[in-house]
Formats: structure tokens, sequence, C-alpha cells
């Protein structure tokens, strides 16, 4: 799908990784859905997470952007800030997603922009509010996701089964 662009952090991030051994630009991507999506994060920090994504290649029946694939966008990009938010003891999962889909677009790349609306010990929200090229709100999104302790396996591939 092309090559990954580089990841903004800031520096402060990178050093909090790199002091538990961690290369969070190298380790950095939008998980295998994402990639497979063409999702492309430009720009990532607690406070902000910006992204793209391809409308070719994750359209409905009609031709428009599949509401579902605005879903995986948002859930990356909030998924990123609340991991940010969390730091590196805490992994952020997904517990609940909203999106609002105003207007349809048939090409040409979507761009997301998450912004913290909590950010708490347990449990961080966001907004995303995906645009066409156009600058035109094409869906608004809210996701919460539990910051839990990091725990041993936590990143690892899942053993095989009876393996």
């Amino acid at each position: 799908m092309g090559e990954q662009q580089q990841v903004k952090f800031p520096q402060e991030v990178i050093d909090e990784y790199a002091s538990l051994g961690v290369d969070l630009p190298a380790l950095f991507s939008a998980g295998h859905l994402g990639t497979r999506m063409g999702v492309q994060i430009l720009e990532a920090a607690a406070d902000r997470v910006v992204g793209t994504m391809p409308v070719e290649g994750n359209t409905q029946p009609y031709g428009l952007l599949h509401g579902g694939a605005s879903a995986v966008l948002a859930e990356t990009l909030g998924s990123v800030g609340s991991m940010l938010h969390g730091g590196a003891s805490k992994i952020a999962v997904g517990v609940d997603l909203n999106c609002t889909h105003h207007r349809g677009v048939r090409s040409g790349l979507v761009m997301g922009v998450a912004t913290p609306v909590h950010r708490g010990r347990s449990t961080a929200t966001y907004e995303i509010v995906i645009s066409d090229e156009a600058g035109r709100r094409v869906c608004t999104a809210r996701l919460t996701c539990l910051l839990r302790d990091v725990r041993p396996g936590d990143g690892a591939p899942a053993e095989p089964a009876g393996g």
C-alpha cells in the first residue's frame, strides 16, 4: 500500500518510550487493519492526532466512503491519542464508538483530527472530525477508551490454538 510515512511524535513522548527500550517511531503503525485500509498517521500527541485515509478501496456498493471505514479511521486516531495520554505503562482499549455520518465522499482522501474531550486516569474520550479534501465535515465520531495497566504478554502475538 505504499511506504509508511514517519509519524511526528512530541520529543518527550519519544524519550519516555526510549527510556523503556522502545523505539516508538520505528514500532508505530496504524495496525494491520489500518494499514490494509491505507490509514496514514501524520501527527500524534495526546492532545491531537491527525491521519488520512483514501476513499478508493474503502467504499460501499454505491461508491461512497463506507461508514465502517470512517469508524476505523476514527477509532485508530482516538486510540492513538488515548495510548499517548495513558503513557507507556497503560494500554488503551476502545469501549465505546459513536459515529454520525454527515455527507458522502466518492474520491480522494479524508482527513481525521482527534482531540480529547476527557483525559482521566482510567478512561480517555476523544472527538474525531473527519473531513473531505474541501474541508467539509464527513463524519463526527466520539471514542472512549479504557486505560488499563500493561500486563505481561500485551502486544505479543497470541499463542496458536493447541500449541
